[in-house]
């Protein structure tokens, strides 16, 4: 493992934060404030005689530079179709950024509260706006971001996983078990289900999507994918009538396929899987022990088998 990928932001502090800002032709008024982010960092930047900017600087060796430039043309694509989306902002006709040996973008602050998913009215405007968003979507392919799938949602991470050390030994055999079991049944129901797939947000939680008095806007496209609809929908529902008051509203400007709604406990199994595998992948970054502490304790592992084979007994209870 090279130093780099061993602590991969060992060489960004806020003097190289600053500098980077400044070598694409802004002036920052010296205040920096580090934004919650795990995967990228992300800063918030004073400028002066201006507003201020978001610089995000890329994890080294997640994404290869067609892929980010993906991202970055699609915000760019939905926030030129007027949709509330923070798109980076173009330095000598780039939106991606080299800096010190980092890759970075800048965005405009765009600030906000999260959005109430108790509100069927605010619920209805997010489901208008992600029907917006995936007509986008539908007009176009993504050739180097992959697709929300068992392969790279389970089997990958189980790898991961299984690689790390951090799950006991005892348990090798049982997680393999039970991860082969679910990839199996999330592509069964993928292929009962067939749905359409397009580009999405891919990680449409109520942490990316903030209000403001104008309504909702949407951050952080850094796991855009290909995938259905219902990937951008599930994680903003916490009830049925969550769903029901999202679905409204999408489909006030796009069909929706029901049958769909079959997909959101395969999804959400995928993402309790993807999110282990996440960490462990993720171990050797100072930032992940620290903030993930119980996952290297061995309690943690007996839940999450646990919560995996409740996971399979609610699959195989759907198929029936």
């Amino acid at each position: 493992m090279t130093e780099r990928s061993a602590a991969p932001y060992a060489g960004l502090g806020p003097d190289q934060v600053l500098d980077a800002v400044a070598a694409a032709g802004f002036e920052p008024d010296g205040r920096l404030l580090a934004l919650p982010s795990y995967e990228n960092r992300v800063y918030q930047v004073g400028i002066e005689d201006g507003p201020g900017l978001v610089a995000k600087f890329y994890r080294p060796q997640r994404w290869s530079d067609a892929a980010i430039a993906e991202e970055q043309a699609f915000a760019c694509e939905l926030a030129g179709a007027e949709l509330p989306v923070v798109a980076p902002i173009a330095v000598d006709g780039h939106h991606l950024l080299r800096h010190g040996g980092f890759r970075y973008a800048l965005y405009p602050r765009r600030g906000g509260r999260a959005p109430e998913l108790e509100s069927s009215e605010h619920l209805a405007w997010i489901g208008r706006l992600l029907a917006r968003i995936h007509a986008v979507g539908s007009r176009g392919s993504f050739a180097h971001r992959g697709r929300i799938d068992a392969e790279t949602y389970v089997r990958a991470p189980a790898r991961t996983v299984i690689a790390s050390g951090l799950l006991p030994d005892l348990h090798h055999g049982r997680y393999r078990a039970l991860t082969a079991a679910l990839a199996e049944r999330i592509d069964e129901a993928f292929a009962s289900v067939a749905p359409r797939t397009l580009r999405l947000h891919g990680d449409c939680h109520a942490g990316n999507v903030l209000w403001t008095d104008a309504g909702p806007h949407f951050v952080d496209l850094d796991d855009a994918r290909t995938g259905p609809a219902i990937q951008d929908l599930w994680m903003l529902a916490p009830s049925a009538e969550a769903l029901d008051a999202l679905l409204e509203g999408y489909a006030e400007f796009r069909d929706f396929d029901w049958s769909e709604r079959r997909l959101i406990e395969p999804l959400r199994t995928m993402r309790q899987i993807h999110w282990a595998g996440w960490v462990a992948a993720r171990w050797h970054d100072p930032a992940f022990p620290a903030a993930f502490a119980q996952v290297g304790e061995a309690r943690w592992w007996d839940q999450h088998l646990a919560d995996l084979a409740e996971a399979l007994d609610r699959l195989d209870g759907a198929a029936h």
